[in-house]
């Protein structure tokens, strides 16, 4: 389903994008640079003000774009510590999803830390940052930092394929994720997600509709290994497909969803 050959957006999707894309980077900025205070004061304060934001920039995409958020499936989120493999398809879900975690520690790669401002910010939340061109030496810091995130009762978010995928595509799962799995000891969440179909990667167009977050029947620890994988990975990819399919079924369905309609019909 190449994106190149999608349909181009109507004029009021372009209008409707192209005021959000300002507001959203005037938004960013004014938090990052009026909210830098946070740097040196206590870590609960800036992930406070990074949930904020979060739910800042969602309330403004329904309210520029019309692109609601559903959430379902909140009461397999436990309220401790966890481990929580998460499809991604779009920008969207690296604010999008923090709001919805009482206190997340996101796997991301390492290099992020050297943007000014928000690589900074990345630090001081915490998050779990990986030099992923050192394979081995990354494993070990990301599977110490995982077992700290925990210990405090915090959410360990990875995004398994390690870069967004666009949805319907094939799976490209790495094994970092099972690698955690077996080290942490804890209960891993599955989510699916369809955030792709109205945000998608490397376009500017954001379009109407309900972005629809899952939270889906959590996994317990000590699982063997290749029935972990199998269990995650199809629970992941069934329940996203799924969601593309409500989407291609709705009234006005974004133009990603056609496509996957088109190409599996029949």
């Amino acid at each position: 389903m190449a994106e190149q050959s999608l349909p181009g957006p109507g004029a009021l999707v372009v209008v409707r994008s192209l005021i959000y894309f300002v507001v959203f980077y005037v938004v960013t900025a004014l938090y990052l640079v009026l909210g830098s205070w946070l740097l040196i004061g206590p870590r609960s304060w800036a992930m406070k003000g990074l949930e904020v934001h979060g739910r800042t920039c969602v309330w403004l995409l329904r309210l520029i774009c019309g692109t609601k958020l559903e959430v379902r499936g909140r009461e397999n989120l436990p309220k401790t510590g966890c481990l929580v493999i998460s499809k991604h398809q779009s920008a969207w879900d690296t604010f999008g999803l923090i709001s919805l975690f009482r206190d997340p520690a996101i796997v991301l790669k390492d290099e992020l830390k050297w943007i000014p401002f928000y690589g900074w910010f990345c630090v001081k939340f915490e998050h779990i940052l990986v030099k992923r061109e050192k394979a081995s030496a990354a494993l070990k810091s990301m599977i110490r930092d995982a077992k700290q995130r925990i210990s405090i009762n915090r959410e360990v978010v990875i995004f398994p394929e390690g870069t967004r995928t666009i949805p319907g595509a094939p799976p490209d799962y790495k094994p970092g994720y099972v690698a955690l799995y077996e080290a942490l000891g804890v209960v891993t969440v599955p989510l699916a997600l369809n955030s792709g179909l109205f945000w998608p990667r490397r376009s500017l167009w954001r379009y109407p509709g309900t972005i629809v977050v899952e939270f889906l029947p959590a996994l317990p620890p000590g699982l063997p290994r290749a029935e972990f994988r199998s269990r995650i990975e199809s629970a992941i990819e069934a329940a996203s497909t799924r969601l593309i399919e409500e989407a291609a079924r709705s009234p006005s369905p974004p133009p990603l969803a056609l496509a996957y309609r088109r190409a599996h019909a029949g």
